[in-house]
């Protein structure tokens, strides 16, 4: 366990600052570009839990520079390179404020708001007598506003030109993106014998362009059902085969722990956290297709360190 990354503090050629995420850290170097290191801390319930996930960070970071790569027709992204398994190197934009969240199915917050009596969600009216877990006749962008501290907030596409978030020119080809990425992760998730459930994207703008940001099609920022059976599963009125971290959220409502003020995180023994570990490898083997091979973790930091530095001079 020693050897997963749960904090770093490099001092890289050209660092302006760094900004400590839930799971990312985050480097300015020169204003101009930015290294995003993927950790191996997991969040859940809005909490950094106490003990790292070894390879999840390279899991994460692998699946999102492959889908980037899959989706670089599209639109233009942030991602210049990955000289390390754990890190992309890319352009620093200007983030829009709002996150474009799209559902493809009922579930999740959702269908919570949808039980409790809700039918018109961030300005989409949504019919009766829906079930959990139904598809929807096309999907639905569900935007939220991006919170530095605290939760997400659900916002409308009114609500959003109104306040000025963001311009109605921009808003209106985020909107076109987020289906064009949206179609092309559903394409390839099916190729994979899964459905993509609903993610979020995030953009930004660089030069008067617009640009996909961060990570995509992640099990952590994304939710994933297994095809074989969705149907039956739905019938039946049962649970779906899900593909995504939501075994961790499981764990720690079954050990009386859901972030609320309080509560005590339970202990993660090692055989816990080796289960998750071998569930995240399980996850990108599914989603990608390709075996997970497994990086040397004997020297991690140095080995970042020095593979980032390298890169940094070349750019």
């Amino acid at each position: 366990m020693s050897n997963a990354i749960v904090r770093t503090d490099f001092n890289f050629p050209g660092q302006k600052s760094v900004y400590h995420g839930k799971v990312r850290d985050v480097y300015n170097i020169n204003d101009e570009y930015l290294v995003m290191i993927v950790s191996d801390r997991i969040s859940a319930f809005d909490v950094v839990l106490p003990e790292g996930i070894p390879y999840k960070g390279q899991v994460l970071n692998q699946i999102a520079s492959k889908f980037l790569d899959a989706t670089s027709d599209i639109l233009p992204n942030w991602k210049i390179a990955t000289p390390d398994p754990m890190v992309t190197i890319g352009r620093k934009c200007e983030p829009f404020k709002v996150e474009m969240v799209i559902r493809g199915y009922l579930t999740g917050h959702a269908w919570r708001e949808y039980k409790a009596g809700k039918r018109l969600l961030c300005g989409n009216i949504l019919p009766d007598g829906m079930v959990e877990n139904q598809k929807f006749e096309k999907p639905i962008i569900t935007p939220t506003t991006k919170a530095d501290v605290g939760h997400d907030e659900d916002i409308s596409k009114e609500e959003i030109l109104k306040t000025g978030l963001v311009s109605k020119e921009d808003y209106e080809q985020l909107e076109k993106y987020t289906h064009a990425i949206f179609e092309r992760g559903t394409k390839i998730a099916a190729e994979m014998g899964l459905i993509l459930v609903d993610t979020k994207y995030e953009f930004g703008k660089k030069d008067g362009e617009i640009y996909l940001i961060d990570e995509i099609h992640t099990p952590d920022s994304s939710r994933y059902f297994y095809a074989k059976g969705y149907e039956e599963r739905l019938a039946k009125g049962e649970p779906q085969k899900q593909l995504s971290k939501e075994f961790v959220r499981q764990w720690l409502i079954e050990n009386n722990f859901q972030g609320k003020e309080g509560q005590t995180v339970p202990t993660m023994n090692e055989d816990f956290v080796k289960s998750i570990s071998d569930r995240y490898i399980e996850l990108y083997e599914n989603i990608t297709g390709d075996t997970f091979i497994k990086a040397d973790i004997n020297d991690v930091m140095n080995r970042i360190e020095k593979n980032v530095s390298e890169y940094i001079k070349s750019l």
